[in-house]
């Protein structure tokens, strides 16, 4: 039977912090379910921009014409991936430079090339200060619902508070809701591989009137 694979891409420059804690909250009731999990940091590597060259949709090959940073090596794993958790800190109301790249390249990727991210688990995690979470949640979630990603939810809005390094591991609420979310996902891909067989997810990268 297929090993079922989550991947948490943590869009937060600071290793160990709060963005961190909280995906892998997410992940460790998807380890004890059975998934196979990777945690990606992508915070503070370099990674640029879409350059809008569009040679994505030439090749059609899954990857970034852009191959000199990281982006591919995230992209490939996403691709490998079931379950896709990108989490960002709250900057001005926003994700961070990192994450808002990943999402302009991975997502123009995945409709060049058939629909990448179709028929997939996608969940965005946030950690905040105090305000603009929501919007900073929104926009990770932009990327998954124009991808015919399935997004689960959860107890509340994937967000956990707190400023300094670690301060969200006081965040209880948070703790839950990360774990349910984690365990919601472990049911949707269960009940997706169960039914793959006979009831095939929809044709990737097509459009309908």
């Amino acid at each position: 039977m297929k090993v079922m694979k989550a991947i948490a891409i943590n869009g937060s420059p600071r290793p160990g912090g709060n963005t961190e804690i909280l995906l892998k909250q997410v992940l460790e009731p998807l380890a004890v379910a059975g998934w196979q999990t990777e945690f990606i940091q992508l915070g503070g590597w370099d990674i640029h921009g879409c350059l809008a060259c569009y040679k994505c949709f030439q090749t059609k090959d899954g990857r970034c014409a852009q191959a000199k940073d990281v982006c591919n090596q995230v992209i490939e794993s996403m691709t490998k991936a079931d379950a896709i958790i990108i989490g960002s800190p709250t900057y001005f109301t926003d994700v961070s430079a990192e994450v808002k790249a990943l999402i302009d390249r991975a997502g123009l990727v995945g409709l060049a090339s058939g629909g990448l991210w179709r028929g997939k688990i996608g969940a965005a995690v946030v950690a905040v200060r105090r305000g603009g979470g929501t919007h900073a949640f929104d926009t990770i979630n932009h990327l998954f619902l124009i991808s015919g990603v399935v997004i689960p939810g959860s107890t509340y809005w994937n967000l956990g508070f707190g400023r300094e390094k670690g301060d969200v591991a006081k965040d209880d609420e948070a703790a839950r809701n990360m774990k349910d979310l984690g365990q919601n996902i472990a049911w949707l891909g269960e009940a997706m591989r169960r039914h793959e067989k006979d009831h095939p997810r929809p044709g990737a990268g097509v459009l309908r009137e």
